[in-house]
């Protein structure tokens, strides 16, 4: 099985802009935080994370590497959520904020386990046949519908947040707080319950998308506020690629409904 071209070369040519990023400054790409200022060795971490997004992206572009690759990345991203996103919720389990960068980093671990999942070589089939093909592609979908509820809660418990980000030509902010909460919320469950789960997935990555355009490219392309709003808009770009990943799964695979 293999991921549509479109789909695979959105979120690669992402990790390799991400991995540029991480390269010039010298520090993690937003997707790579928090890291704390207190871990060894921490600016060959953040070089050695920027060289495995430009690496893994560059290898997913190209056919005889891309199964490599997506396994390099996948385990990456898991490891550094485990390590670092992980251990921030679990010491604050009532701050909904570090449950939402566990979210958002779920879901691009959701998109890098697809891409695995359908580019997986014989050598992963044999050694890890329940991470790969369509049993994988099932957890990979388990992991995004429970990374879009901190995400839904996320507009809820910071609604002032929320509807501040809403565009000015929009009426009733709080009310569009309000729904595209709802609304991941509802996606997450549709997506773990397989109840209309492929619509879920796409109507989910279409508001992430939206949400990426609407909000966070004019706020870039006009002058960010603060050095976060480029983290922000760039974790958003990097939520749209993976999520399109996962939707577009449902048209590549026989996993579910």
């Amino acid at each position: 099985m293999r991921i549509p071209n479109i789909a695979q070369m959105l979120f690669a040519t992402t990790f390799v802009a991400l991995g540029i990023i991480g390269l010039i400054g010298g520090d993690f790409a937003p997707v790579w935080d928090p890291v704390p200022k207190a871990v060894p060795a921490r600016e060959a971490l953040a070089y050695l994370s920027a060289f495995v997004s430009v690496a893994s992206g560059i290898g997913l572009l190209w056919r005889r590497a891309a199964a490599l690759a997506a396994r390099v990345l996948l385990a990456s991203l898991i490891v550094w959520f485990l390590v670092f996103r992980l251990p921030v919720a679990l010491r604050a389990p009532t701050v909904e904020v570090s449950w939402e960068g566990c979210g958002e980093t779920a879901v691009i671990v959701a998109g890098a386990w697809v891409l695995y999942a359908l580019l997986a070589c014989d050598w992963d089939r044999q050694r890890l046949g329940f991470a790969v093909g369509e049993s994988g592609v099932r957890l990979a979908r388990v992991i995004y519908g429970l990374a879009l509820i901190p995400l839904g809660l996320a507009h809820l418990f910071y609604l002032k947040q929320t509807a501040a980000l809403v565009p000015a030509w929009l009426p009733s902010h709080q009310a569009w707080a309000y729904f595209t909460g709802g609304a991941y919320i509802a996606a997450g469950a549709a997506v773990l319950l397989r109840v209309f789960a492929r619509l879920a997935a796409v109507l989910s990555a279409l508001q992430i998308g939206l949400f990426t355009f609407l909000v966070w490219v004019p706020i870039l392309v006009t002058g960010p506020r603060s050095g976060s709003d480029w983290s922000e808009g760039l974790i958003s770009w990097a939520l749209t690629a993976a999520a399109w990943v996962v939707a577009d799964s449902y048209r590549l695979c026989r996993a579910s409904p």
